[in-house]
């Protein structure tokens, strides 16, 4: 089921870290480390990068500028929301604080909002004990993962299909209506438009045509000069340029009945001779059409003053005022049908109301036989966790119709007898909020797709069976998510996959914060302190003892063996 995975985070000048990179692997992650260390502070900062919110006092003392990265591997082929980038290589969400008290944030360099950040950071990890990045606090969160518990995703699917259906029909009558009460006016006023455009019969092009015949208008004076001089000067003078060619096609001819060499010349200048009285005629008529027209401006000034009224009206150019009016005629049609229409419409909402209140309940019915069995799982598992008295309850009350039905579906817990159950949201150990959590996510573990859980401290206030039985549900989730865990329990450090020591060390000014990857000798020392504060004889025998049995059970495990 692992879709991605945390494989690196690095933070910058954030509180008592200068600059610290910390690698991840998939499994069981533990960090471990004396109290007070900067556990807290890297899960505070992974906090900040999936857009949590940014305390006033979180950056390092001096510095203007703090930077959370935190880099993401794809395990598969679809491992992360679609956000609108390439992902294929890996998401890295960054978070960029100042000291002025602006931040900023980044999905692989894109500038984000921190709501944007926070949508992404709750799809791919969720971190219990800080309650600002619990997912399953949320009541839309719980009620989907109901819908997961219960397979209901296909009876929620028509529940949904069938009320946007009705709200569709149910804009349409809100606008029929309106409509109604507005037709004569409305039909009125299409009248008078299709025939305002009906009567200007208006023709393609008409605007060009229009444009180009009143600029000869306004300058017919002086195109009829011009077209006098250049008919003189072509064909009609006495030195016209035609008169000239006819003597120069007889003295070459001359040439031509001595020479034959001219006669090249004189075919070239006797076909001249037509395409310049071609000209002239052309010229003459030219001279001809720009007579006086009296009032013919003044028509075509009056049929341009009206086709720009039409225009304001109806929209640029008349292929807008046409189809104006065109939209016009349908509208009016309609309004004569609307009678019709509103008894069909009416007709097809009630049946979809109907339908959609019969999806609801019936949806609503199945939602409380998933809770009464989640419920029973549930609390088996917090009594596994040393919640002998513990109190699950789902609490679905009918609300207003939602795309998600009728249904309002909360989680409620009560750890002691007696004690009425309370929203998840209201617990208020953090400790016991986190071992709820695990209860939950180990019913829902095959279903839940946040392919990173992150436990704060998650051991506060038990030890011996309980220890264990925590422990194995954490070690089970890690086969199908990646799972990072604090603790001070040395029961938990011995079954880590990967085991990072997180530790105060003392520079030459001030303190700053170093992560070291365990392994060998150096891990067998640091369960041994975790056993008794200090490494010493019996404390690294019971260490070596608790890390041979969590491989020895480890080897069982995956033989199948309880």
């Amino acid at each position: 089921m692992l879709r991605g995975m945390l494989r690196e985070l690095r933070i910058k000048n954030l509180a008592i870290i200068d600059d610290l990179t910390i690698r991840f692997d998939r499994g069981f992650n533990v960090l471990t480390g004396e109290t007070g260390a900067g556990k807290s502070i890297i899960v505070d900062a992974l906090g900040l990068v999936l857009g949590g919110k940014v305390p006033h006092d979180f950056l390092r003392s001096g510095e203007k500028e703090a930077v959370v990265q935190a880099y993401f591997e794809p395990q598969e082929t679809a491992a992360f929301p679609d956000l609108g980038l390439d992902v294929s290589d890996g998401l890295i969400l960054r978070r960029s604080l100042f000291a002025s008290g602006k931040h900023r944030a980044y999905i692989n360099d894109a500038m984000v909002s921190a709501q944007s950040l926070a949508e992404v950071g709750r799809e791919i990890v969720d971190i219990h004990g800080q309650h600002e990045h619990q997912s399953l606090l949320s009541t839309d969160k719980q009620r989907e993962f109901l819908d997961l518990f219960g397979r209901l995703g296909d009876d929620r699917a028509i529940v949904e299909r069938l009320y946007h259906d009705v709200s569709a029909l149910s804009r349409e009558r809100a606008e029929l209506e309106k409509n109604v009460q507005d037709r004569e006016g409305r039909r009125e006023v299409l009248s008078f438009q299709i025939r305002e455009i009906d009567a200007a019969n208006l023709a393609d092009g008409e605007i060009e045509r229009l444009l180009e015949e009143r600029a000869v208008l306004g300058h017919a004076g002086k195109l009829k000069e011009l077209a006098t001089t250049a008919y003189d000067l072509l064909y009609d003078a006495d030195n016209s340029c035609s008169t000239h060619l006819s003597r120069i096609i007889r003295k070459v001819q001359d040439m031509a009945a001595i020479d034959q060499r001219a006669a090249d010349v004189l075919g070239l200048l006797e076909s001249a001779l037509p395409l310049l009285e071609d000209a002239a005629r052309s010229l003459r008529g030219f001279r001809d059409s720009y007579e006086d027209e009296p009032g013919r401006l003044d028509a075509v000034e009056e049929r341009l003053a009206l086709i720009r009224k039409l225009e304001k009206k109806y929209g640029e150019g008349i292929d807008a005022i046409v189809r104006y009016r065109n939209r016009a005629e349908s509208e009016l049609l309609a309004l004569e049908t609307i009678d019709e229409r509103r008894d069909v419409l009416e007709r097809e909402l009630a049946a979809k109301e109907r339908a959609l209140l019969e999806a609801a309940f019936a949806l609503s019915g199945k939602r409380k036989e998933a809770a009464a069995e989640m419920e029973r799982l549930v609390t088996n598992e917090l009594r596994d966790l040393a919640f002998e008295n513990a109190l699950f309850r789902i609490e679905i009350r009918e609300g207003e119709m939602s795309p998600h039905g009728v249904d309002r579906i909360e989680f409620l817990f009560s750890a002691n007898a007696g004690e009425p159950p309370k929203p998840l949201a209201r617990i208020a150990s953090g400790g016991e909020l986190s071992r709820v959590m695990l209860a939950l996510k180990t019913v829902f573990a095959d279903i839940d797709r946040t392919p990173v859980l992150i436990f704060d401290e998650i051991d506060s206030g038990i030890g011996g069976k309980t220890a264990e039985t925590v422990v194995k549900k954490l070690k089970n989730l890690s086969r199908s998510h990646q799972v990072l865990c604090t603790t001070h329990l040395a029961q938990l450090a011995s079954r880590g996959d990967v085991h990072l020591k997180i530790e105060k060390k003392q520079g030459s000014n001030r303190v700053n914060v170093a992560v070291t990857e365990l392994s060998g000798n150096g891990r067998l020392h640091e369960i041994a302190r975790m056993l008794s504060g200090t490494a010493t004889d019996i404390s690294l025998r019971h260490a070596r003892e608790l890390l041979e049995g969590a491989g020895e059970l480890e080897l069982k495990t995956r033989k199948g063996k309880p």
